[in-house]
């Protein structure tokens, strides 16, 4: 005879499933913090994770189809043709600065290494491969001092650098000791012989900028000091130096100082660098200087390390005529002066200069004899003209910055002083609010979004920055671009203490390929519907984009029914989530994964 169940029974069993659930959850969670540190074919483990992760740990209600699959009318006839892989050729190819286009430019001002982007009908259709045998780079701290031979194959810098410790080969991977032209003996001393004179570990100084960075060992020595460094050099004859210091998971772009102006708004860095960074400083009555001085804020250090500093003791070593180092440093000495910059300390070959937090009270007025006053917006700088003009100081020029962390989240002084139009206090901390729950959100998506996983983070659209600022870990960097189409808030995010660049998304950005992590990008497609091919961009953004690395993309629910119809000609794994406030929101998520595959990968090339 059957006996009837015991209600506790019941319970238990209930109880036993839970526990199980929850602990499959926490296994998934496991797995995906537990990475390949580059020795295997990509992190197709972080890609089940991110899969599997979703049944554990996905926003309720994503049922899009349900809800809106009418909404978007897509022509399902017409379905993208499935991109092709580039030629193996272009396993490195940076558009807006191909070696071969750029020699047909002036060499005047360093013309010829600035960005030259290719017209419409030059734009590739097909996709970057990655080299034979490329794998996930190593995690952050080790990245910085390790990097797979097979993601960046050149020996070049092991050769020409070898006894300046910039970088050696050992294996298969390139090891970087930490040195730099001018510390051979490592970064770490020679950023203590800075920190004896600038405040470098107390969050005063938070933002710096290195000219003619090298492999950024500057900056990724500065990284543990909470320091965030924006390092560029152009693509020169030192080959892939710039592609180094990304996988070593330090943020730098393809840069020069020519031309152009800085793609920086003004008063952005709390200290610039040039450590034997081949910069003709005391040439063109100190135009270059004039630059630095715009983006440097009020108070802010400059530090010169290396030729013409201490020439007398060195023009012999340097293989200069003293005459030469002795005018150049004159030029330089002159410059700094009519900038207001104060020389605090020389010693060896490093000098540093201090801006001086009110210009106007060293010059005595506008009417200073040799001063010409540039009359632009000093904030309005994609492609124009370097000029050589000081940039006038502002109402809020002595303001005076909080210490990072604080910085972060207080009210920056641009918005304080009503500087961004149509900005109050309460917008701007209202959106602070949306950005934590919106990351919140990301995180019940992607469960290791801030498990170390994802190093190199770009934010496309980045707004005030406050993706950056929700996301905001030692584990990981964010580079905020605010599009030329946006409006212009670049400068409030470097007031948080945060890092960022100009850039029209028509163009490619100034970067090689495979050289971000995660890729976010709040409304960028709407913003962009009537201005440029979504193809173009989304192509642009898998050059950059490593394999298996994520993309999160939020705008309106037609906008990224197109995008995803043309992601998935794209190998990339895609989905669509519903907005976190539930499915009635036109505003939608979608998430992607690229596809690990690299040069030979089953299918034909183009072009």
């Amino acid at each position: 005879m059957a006996t009837k169940g015991n209600p506790g029974d019941n319970r238990t069993r209930s109880s036993v499933t839970i526990f199980i659930v929850v602990g499959l959850c926490c296994f998934f969670y496991l797995l995906g913090a537990w990475q390949r540190s580059g020795f295997g074919k990509g992190d197709s483990i972080a890609l089940e994770v991110t899969k599997t992760g979703a049944d554990c740990n996905i926003v309720p209600n994503l049922n899009f189809e349900t809800h809106h699959g009418g909404d978007a009318k897509i022509d399902q006839s017409n379905k993208v043709k499935e991109f092709k892989p580039c030629s193996a050729k272009y396993t490195d190819y940076t558009p807006c600065h191909d070696q071969k286009r750029a020699m047909t430019f002036p060499r005047t001002d360093m013309i010829y290494r600035e960005r030259h982007c290719p017209p419409q009908e030059q734009k590739l259709k097909c996709l970057i491969p990655a080299p034979k045998g490329y794998v996930t780079p190593f995690s952050w701290p080790k990245s910085r001092d390790y990097v797979p031979f097979a993601n960046a194959p050149y020996k070049a810098l092991t050769v020409e650098k070898a006894i300046q410790n910039w970088i050696q080969y050992e294996g298969n991977v390139f090891r970087f000791p930490g040195g730099g032209t001018q510390f051979p003996q490592g970064a770490d001393a020679y950023i203590d012989q800075l920190a004896s004179v600038i405040p470098i570990d107390n969050g005063t100084v938070r933002t710096a900028l290195d000219t003619g960075c090298g492999v950024a060992s500057w900056g990724a020595y500065l990284w543990k000091r909470n320091v965030v460094t924006m390092s560029f050099a152009p693509r020169d004859n030192h080959e892939a130096q710039v592609q180094f210091a990304l996988e070593r998971g330090v943020p730098a772009i393809v840069g020069v100082l020519g031309s152009i102006k800085l793609p920086y708004p003004s008063k952005a860095f709390d200290m610039a660098h040039c450590s034997r960074c081949l910069i003709p400083w005391g040439s063109n009555d100190g135009k270059y200087m004039m630059e630095v001085d715009r983006v440097l804020r009020p108070g802010g250090f400059w530090v010169l390390s290396g030729p013409p500093i201490n020439w007398k003791n060195n023009y012999k070593s340097w293989q200069r005529p003293k005459e030469d180092l002795e005018e150049e440093q004159r030029n330089i000495e002159e410059a700094a002066k009519l900038l207001c910059w104060k020389k605090i300390s020389e010693k060896g070959e490093t000098a540093i200069w201090q801006k001086t937090s009110n210009p106007e009270s060293c010059r005595g007025s506008e009417d200073a004899p040799g001063v010409t006053y540039c009359s632009d917006d000093p904030d309005d700088v994609w492609y124009k003209k370097m000029e050589k003009c000081v940039t006038p100081a502002t109402s809020n020029a002595d303001v005076e910055y909080k210490p990072f962390p604080e910085r972060l989240n207080a009210i920056p002084p641009r918005i304080a002083s009503g500087s961004v139009p149509g900005v109050s206090e309460d917008k701007y901390l209202e959106d602070n609010r949306q950005w934590k729950k919106h990351v919140n959100a990301y995180k019940k998506i992607n469960s290791i979004i801030d498990s170390g996983r994802y190093r190199n983070i770009m934010d496309m659209n980045a707004g005030f920055g406050g993706f950056a600022a929700a996301l905001e870990s030692p584990k990981l960097w964010v580079m905020n671009v605010v599009p030329t189409l946006a409006d212009n808030t670049l400068g409030v995010i470097y007031e948080r203490g945060l890092i960022g660049i100009y850039h029209d998304w028509c163009e490619a950005f100034s970067t090689y390929p495979r050289t971000y992590d995660l890729i976010h990008a709040n409304g960028l497609f709407t913003l962009y519907k009537d201005k440029c091919d979504f193809e173009d961009i989304l192509i642009e953004m898998d050059r950059i984009l490593r394999p298996e690395g994520a993309v999160i993309l939020r705008d309106e629910v037609d906008v990224l029914m197109k995008v995803k119809n043309i992601a998935g000609a794209m190998r990339w794994d895609t989905k669509l989530m519903d907005h976190e406030d539930g499915p009635l929101i036109p505003e939608k998520i979608l998430v992607a994964v690229k596809q690990y595959w690299v040069v030979g990968s089953n299918s034909t090339s183009s072009r």
